[in-house]
């Protein structure tokens, strides 16, 4: 068994709530760090409401764990110093710092051979234009950094009079894709691997619709993305759960973008899979041995955002059907209230 008795989570959102509970599950405790609203409070063993600013909060947070993790990226690095000089970050900084910036990012997985859309560099305005001139349109600009569910992003189609995101941003080439799946894997501190299947997306506004499992793409497409994610996580020296997205395209697969962290698109293992990713990713940041990540049923997830979840009592009635609620407060436009898991699909 592992030393390790209390998680450090890093946010305090709904991927930080389902943590904790998985978690609990394996006899372990979780302390939230969360400077904002904190919906994993309702099931976290402690929760810090407290600035990244705060010195003294996150040096008291880091001596009452044993390992800290996260289930938000975008933290700032002078926070992360003091926590790192206090206790492990798994997964690691490097994986933070790739995953933070897309520019970054995109450099890195064609360092280790895999396909990217094409991009540029855009550090300012005055820069879009020769960017433009190099990757052409219609491509996509998206701000370097804090982009999640459609934000920070613009769709160029007229070369001539381009919009502005307003930050450092990177230009993408847009990629003609059948389809979009992403990958959940785990990497242990011993360098064992486990992938669950992939799954395919459909998003709605930029956000997250739904994801099947299975994808319904051939063995040889979905061998293949397993084995990129496997590739990044090896390269990254991984220890926890990574998200793969990637294009599937007439050319191969394309990968879009990582996530160092739980993810919304595998939710669906909370219903097809004896060990689900949040466990998974507990096991592995607390040094336990990973689960297989076996399928034994098809899952179809689908997001409840805004006003869906005033199908709750509806949904409460339906046959193999798994709500998830995520506490949070009244509904609004693009807000995560919860998610269900369809079983059968």
């Amino acid at each position: 068994m592992s030393d390790i008795r209390t998680i450090g989570i890093l946010g305090g959102g709904q991927l930080g709530r389902m943590l904790s509970v998985a978690a609990s599950r394996l006899g372990l405790r979780c302390h939230i760090y969360e400077p904002g609203a904190t919906p994993a409070a309702d099931v976290a063993y402690q929760v810090t409401n407290a600035p990244y600013e705060d010195e003294g909060a996150l040096r008291a947070f880091a001596e009452s764990v044993d390992v800290i993790t996260y289930e938000f990226e975008n933290v700032p690095t002078s926070a992360l110093d003091l926590l790192e000089s206090i206790r492990p970050i798994r997964p690691n900084r490097r994986a933070l710092a790739v995953s933070q910036d897309r520019l970054t990012e995109k450099t890195f997985l064609n360092d280790i051979g895999l396909t990217t859309a094409s991009f540029a560099d855009v550090p300012d305005q005055d820069a879009l234009p020769a960017a433009i001139q190099q990757i052409g349109a219609p491509s996509i600009l998206k701000t370097r950094r804090m982009g999640y569910d459609g934000k920070g992003q613009v769709r160029i189609t007229d070369a001539a009079h381009p919009e502005w995101t307003g930050a450092p941003s990177v230009l993408e080439g847009f990629v003609e894709f059948t389809a979009e799946i992403s990958v959940i894997i785990a990497r242990g501190a011993d360098g064992r691997v486990a992938a669950f299947d992939p799954g395919l997306n459909v998003h709605r506004d930029g956000i997250l619709h739904m994801t099947t499992v299975p994808c319904g793409l051939p063995a040889r497409t979905t061998t293949d993305a397993v084995l990129i994610a496997a590739k990044i996580a090896n390269a990254l020296d991984y220890v926890g759960v990574l998200s793969v997205e990637l294009f599937v395209t007439p050319k191969g697969l394309v990968v879009n973008e990582i996530a160092p962290r739980v993810h919304n698109s595998g939710h669906w293992t909370q219903a097809g899979c004896a060990v689900d990713q949040f466990e998974q990713h507990i096991r592995a940041v607390a040094g336990l041995p990973l689960g297989d990540g076996r399928r034994y049923a098809d899952v179809v997830m689908e997001n409840l955002i805004g006003d869906d979840v005033l199908r709750v009592p509806q949904l409460l009635q339906t046959s193999n059907l798994q709500v998830h609620l995520y506490g949070k407060g009244d509904p609004r436009p693009g807000r995560k209230m919860g998610h269900v898991n369809r079983i059968g699909g």
